[in-house]
């Protein structure tokens, strides 16, 4: 039997499934997940074909940078994903999955814009970028 991992937005208007294990789970501090999400933004990243949108017309995207763009619920305005432009892999947000995940957090991205409020002392390993 294959491993399964669903989730949505806070008012149930997407539901996203992963169909498959989920990769490593990256904490992003960069100034645009901080800003979009409120903190920094926990996501893994996953094969683009193995996930499906349920509720899909609920979807906007926001072209945040010439590389990357972010979905959210047009609805509710919960962060659901983020993507390269032209990739074959996607982020989802690991607080849209519902538990258990079976994954945890791996290491820290883009600490070099961190939010001044807060440490990070967990002992992941940091990336500046």
């Amino acid at each position: 039997m294959s491993e399964t991992h669903s989730g949505g937005c806070l008012c149930g208007a997407v539901r996203i499934t992963v169909e498959g294990p989920l990769g490593p789970v990256s904490a992003c501090h960069c100034a645009q997940c901080r800003r979009q999400s409120g903190h920094y933004w926990a996501a893994t990243e996953v094969p683009r074909a193995a996930v499906r949108i349920e509720g899909e017309a609920a979807l906007r995207w926001y072209q945040a940078s010439p590389r990357a763009r972010r979905d959210f619920c047009g609805t509710c305005g919960s962060f659901l994903l983020w993507q390269l432009i032209e990739n074959d892999m996607i982020d989802v947000a690991m607080g849209a999955l519902d538990a258990p995940s079976g994954t945890a957090l791996a290491q820290h991205i883009f600490v070099a814009e961190k939010g001044d409020y807060y440490t990070i002392a967990d002992g992941l390993p940091q990336r500046a970028d």
